[in-house]
């Protein structure tokens, strides 16, 4: 498994705020709504613009009521669910995202297809984790800062799910940020989690997305506002990743002095 590389060392960090990056982004939008896209839907760029597309799958494991599908919901720039209903089966949610390479300046339209099932399906049917699990290229591990449970569920949560996958992509989202008053989770226990696992940390809040003018519709270019460290977090290590895989990049025991 490769090191996680540094933070924007990859994907320049803020470039979807950049003038170039708001004419990508609007292909995902229309007007200030984000776009919803089927499983076999992309965007459409003018042909001068046109670039490279790279799609990954990306299974989201985490005890039930951490807000994994409140996460995904976020990321594609939907509405989230005010209650919490556990997800019945596998639900499948495609996120497209551009991003600009650092090392090339060359701008990849990712695209994110977010597997999420529920705790209570994953446990009682076999067969659906084998198919979450199947062709996965990244998996991504919630806990809730207000739930000291999910956190120390972490441990087992890696083995049981990525255990046998050495050349997946694993990365950990803690929900529930902004809720700081309310955190079981100390900054003392994040990082030893981080020391001994090696793994990208990424924050989220669960604070409402932000809304239009009609004080109805989501506002799909503040969503995305919100969102982008997550999505070029996730562009940067899988990425990376196939770098890495691809020869091109040396891997972690590579770099370690003999």
């Amino acid at each position: 498994m490769a090191r996680p590389p540094a933070h924007g060392s990859v994907i320049v960090p803020e470039w979807h705020e950049t003038t170039e990056g708001k004419e990508y982004l609007a292909c995902i939008l229309r007007k200030s709504r984000r776009r919803v896209f089927g499983l076999l839907e992309r965007p459409v760029l003018p042909p001068p613009v046109a670039i490279d597309t790279a799609s990954y799958k990306i299974f989201v494991s985490g005890k039930s009521g951490v807000g994994k599908t409140a996460l995904v919901a976020k990321l594609a720039g939907l509405e989230v669910p005010v209650v919490h209903h556990e997800t019945t089966g596998i639900q499948t949610t495609v996120v497209f995202w551009p991003a600009k390479l650092q090392a090339s300046n060359r701008v990849i339209m990712f695209r994110f297809e977010f597997w999420d099932c529920g705790e209570s399906a994953l446990k009682k049917f076999d067969h659906m984790l084998l198919a979450c699990k199947e062709n996965t290229d990244a998996f991504l591990f919630l806990f809730s800062f207000t739930d000291r449970a999910s956190f120390e569920d972490l441990p087992g949560q890696l083995a049981r799910v990525a255990g046998e996958a050495p050349g997946v992509v694993r990365m950990v989202i803690g929900s529930k940020f902004d809720q700081y008053m309310h955190t079981d989770v100390p900054e003392r226990d994040l990082t030893a989690f981080l020391l001994a696992w090696q793994l990208p940390l990424l924050r989220v809040k669960s604070v409402p997305g932000r809304r239009l003018a009609d004080g109805r519709t989501l506002d799909g270019r503040a969503g995305l506002a919100d969102t982008a460290h997550v999505l070029n977090g996730l562009a940067e290590q899988l990425w990376h990743q196939d770098q890495v895989a691809a020869g091109l990049l040396p891997t972690s025991a590579e770099n370690t002095p003999s």
